[in-house]
């Protein structure tokens, strides 16, 4: 697919009727060469993925989604194939009803979607059901077909959205189709890259329709996508004091290893000094496999003190524990007032005792620590999980990182980015350590909040897929750490990048 100045901008369904409207002033078209428009692009799409495909399905349903499927299939038929459409409907509206009445009047039969009916035999679905403004569950019988669908083992491929999810949020509120391939209209849409929408998009493809770039100048996205970046080249009279000073604090009874990790993740991602802040027990191990680190036991803030003195950046939470030990060194901490980056039991401290910040802060939440920072449930930040970490960054004060698929980044103005990288085998113990740590050395090496934060997530993600080429299942933390210094550096590799 080409690739378009604003592809990595994302918008809300709100902007993208007003896109619609302004597009079609701005070509002086009717929505129905619009419509034909994206039939067009989306019978193009399928002919790259599958050339040697004779027969298709497709499913519409009543509006405007379901006008791009009625035009598909009369340009697919004109194209050779055997075309078949089903119904939800025994009518449409709007462009969409004169969209039908042109698959009728070139002889196109259309079967109506009944409670007993089975699907056709095709090699290929083409889901027109559901557009841009689905907000809710389909109905019943809707539900019903999307389930048929996604059994039938044969390729998907989605009109504009997956039916069934949600366009602004990625949210599924019943069933939704598990597409393939989608072909989405006009610009970017930013619920098709984050939370559910991992396992229902399959391969995105944007096609703009020909609208004229004055259409996006005049509408700001709501997000975008991140693009893959490294730092700069350092300067050849460097030393380690130009890179600043990273002090981890965590590691309690029996979780040395998530300290160890942002620490090491702190050194790879190029802070000069990196410093751990442990319980005493852990100190002979962590010196003796990774020496480069420097670590003291501390018994309590007194002892932490000089320490936090020395450094330029604080990594707080990995491994820390919510006890009496963890609470007093993240009090003594937060009182520093030094730049830093919150994660893991660092938060849960915070969800306990709320507070704003003044220095630039990070804070790496995952859903469930989102929620408890929020005072909501889990469901309810994957519900609407912009809305969720632009509550987060507004509320505390610092920059938010929302992870999971698609991870955000949010602001206290209310930028927002969203990461495109990344991979199920992430889904294990350590690689929360690991992006703090990454983060943490952005931050020490000079990078403001917001530059550090999108920065590290898309290293972080970009190393963890790059370490995947071997499998997803089964993948270590540790696993990121050579990619993680190689992508840091710009050495190329073989992992996906977003154009």
């Amino acid at each position: 697919m080409p690739t378009y100045p604003y592809s990595r901008d994302l918008h809300t369904v709100e902007q993208l009727r007003q896109m619609e409207r302004a597009a079609l002033a701005a070509l002086g078209i009717t929505g129905q060469e619009l419509m034909r428009r994206a039939a067009s692009a989306a019978l193009n799409s399928l002919r790259r993925h599958w050339p040697q495909l004779r027969h298709i399905c497709i499913h519409c349903g009543p509006g405007n989604n379901g006008g791009d499927g009625f035009l598909f299939g009369v340009l697919a038929r004109e194209a050779g194939l055997q075309v078949e459409v089903m119904v939800l409907t025994t009518a449409s509206h709007g462009d969409a009803a004169i969209a039908r009445q042109a698959w009728v009047a070139g002889g196109g039969r259309v079967q109506w979607v009944g409670d007993d009916d089975t699907l056709p035999d095709a090699e290929l679905h083409v889901d027109a059901l559901y557009g841009i403004g689905l907000h809710r569950a389909p109905e019943a019988a809707a539900a019903r077909l999307i389930e048929q669908i996604n059994c039938s083992g044969q390729p998907v491929l989605a009109l504009d959205v997956p039916s069934g999810l949600d366009t602004d949020t990625g949210h599924c509120a019943g069933a939704a189709i598990r597409a393939d391939v989608t072909v989405t209209f006009i610009a970017g849409k930013r619920g098709l890259h984050t939370g559910r929408a991992a396992d229902h998009v399959g391969v995105l493809e944007l096609a703009t329709l020909g609208v004229p770039d004055s259409v996006y100048a005049d509408i700001a996205p709501d997000a975008r996508l991140l693009v893959a970046e490294v730092l700069p080249r350092r300067m050849r009279y460097a030393n380690k004091g130009d890179n600043g000073h990273v002090l981890v604090i965590g590691g309690e009874h029996g979780m040395a290893g998530a300290a160890r990790l942002a620490g090491e993740s702190a050194l790879r991602g190029g802070a000069g000094l990196v410093s751990v802040a442990t319980r005493a027990e852990h100190v002979f191990a962590l010196n003796a496999t990774r020496p480069e680190l420097m670590v003291h036991g501390v018994d309590g803030p007194q002892a932490l003190a000089p320490m936090l003195e020395r450094a330029s950046v604080l990594a707080l939470g990995p491994g820390l524990g919510q006890a009496a030990w963890g609470h007093a060194l993240w009090l003594t901490a937060l009182d520093a007032n030094k730049p830093l980056v919150l994660d893991a039991d660092g938060l849960n401290l915070l969800a306990r005792e709320p507070r704003r910040f003044s220095a630039p802060t990070i804070l790496t939440p995952h859903p469930g620590e989102a929620a408890r920072l929020l005072g909501v449930s889990t469901a309810e930040v994957e519900h609407d999980r912009f809305a969720a970490v632009r509550e987060l960054s507004s509320r505390y004060g610092a920059v938010a990182v929302l992870k999971g698929a698609g991870s955000l980044i949010a602001d206290p103005d209310g930028r927002l980015d969203v990461c495109p990288w990344g991979n199920p085998g992430m889904a294990s113990g350590g690689m929360g350590d690991l992006l703090t740590g990454v983060v943490a050395a952005l931050l020490a090496q000079g990078c403001s909040a917001w530059q550090a934060a999108c920065l590290g997530v898309g290293l972080h993600a970009r190393a963890g897929d790059r370490a995947a080429q071997l499998g997803e299942r089964g993948l270590l933390a540790s696993d990121l750490l050579a990619p993680l210094r190689a992508l840091g550096n710009g050495v190329s590799g073989r992992e996906r990048e977003h154009d």
